[in-house]
C-alpha cells in the first residue's frame, strides 16, 4: 500500500525567525492520522533566519537526525560537541538519558534549509551520543547513497534503530529502483525536484509512506533531491 503526503496539508509554524512545516504531529499541529510512520516520528522541513536559531533546550529518548540542504547551522550540545553542519553533512544525535543543545544558523545573510528528523530509539535511557559524517554529492549522484543505518554500514552514520537512510541527487530523466525486505516499512520524502514513485508524481515537499511494497521505482521528472527510509 502506498499513500502520498502532500506538502501542501502538512502542519505549518512561523515564527518569523524560523518557517518549519511539519510531516507529522508536532508542537502545537496535532493530527491523529499522521502521529508518524512506524519508528519514524518527526520530519520537520525548517528555514532558520540568518544568526537566529533554537536556544539551548533538552530531549530525551529519541535519535535525532539533521540534514542540511542549503546553508550552515552551528550546533553546540552539553556533551561538549561543537560544530557546523553544511549541505552533504548529516548529523546524529542519540537524545537517550538527556540531552541539552543549541542550533543556529551559522550565516548573517543566508537562510539555514534543513530536515529535521526524529527515529523513536530500541531502548530507552541510552547514554547520550554525537556523530557526523559528510556525503560527497558525487556518492549521492544518480544512486540512493546509505547515510544512516543501525550498524553504521558503508560509512553510514549509525543510530539505534533498525532503519537505513538512503539520500539521493537524481538526475531528470533518470530511473532508479530500490527493493525492500519482507514485511519493512518505506517512506519516500521529497526534499527537491520532481518525481514519479512508483507512477505517482511526487513534488518538493511531498512524502510517501510505503507498507508492503516489494520495489520502488522513481523516475525524475527535474533535478531531485530524495531521501528514502527502509524500517523494520
Amino acid at each position: 500500500m502506498q499513500t502520498v503526503r502532500n506538502s501542501q496539508e502538512r502542519g505549518a509554524a512561523n515564527f518569523g525567525w524560523l518557517d518549519s512545516r511539519h510531516t507529522f504531529s508536532f508542537g502545537h499541529y496535532h493530527d491523529p492520522r499522521f502521529m508518524g510512520f512506524g519508528p519514524l516520528r518527526v520530519i520537520n522541513e525548517d528555514y532558520v533566519k540568518p544568526s537566529r536559531g533554537f536556544d539551548t533546550h533538552g530531549h530525551r529518548d529519541m535519535e535525532i537526525i539533521t540534514y542540511m540542504v542549503s546553508g550552515a547551522l552551528r550546533h553546540q550540545d552539553s556533551m561538549g560537541n561543537g560544530s557546523v553542519i553544511r549541505p552533504g553533512e548529516v548529523q546524529r544525535m542519540t537524545a537517550g538519558s538527556g540531552i541539552r543543545h543549541s542550533e543556529h544558523n551559522a550565516s548573517e545573510s543566508e537562510d539555514a534549509h534543513l530536515l529535521q528528523i526524529w527515529i523513536e530509539p530500541e531502548a530507552q535511557n541510552l547514554a547520550p551520543g554525537y556523530e557526523q559524517k559528510t556525503f560527497s554529492a558525487a556518492e549521492k549522484l544518480n544512486r540512493l547513497r546509505l547515510v544512516v543505518s543501525r550498524d553504521g554500514r558503508d560509512g553510514s552514520v549509525s543510530i539505534h534503530r533498525d532503519a537505513d537512510i538512503h539520500a539521493g541527487l537524481v538526475e531528470s530523466g533518470v530511473r532508479l529502483t530500490h527493493t525492500f525486505a519482507a514485511g519493512r516499512l518505506g517512506w519516500l520524502q521529497v526534499v527537491r525536484g520532481a518525481l514519479s514513485a512508483n507512477g505517482l508524481s511526487l513534488q518538493a515537499g511531498d512524502g510517501m509512506s510505503l507498507r508492503d511494497t516489494s520495489t520502488l521505482v522513481l523516475q525524475a521528472t527535474a533535478e531531485s533531491e530524495v531521501l528514502l527510509f527502509d524500517m523494520g
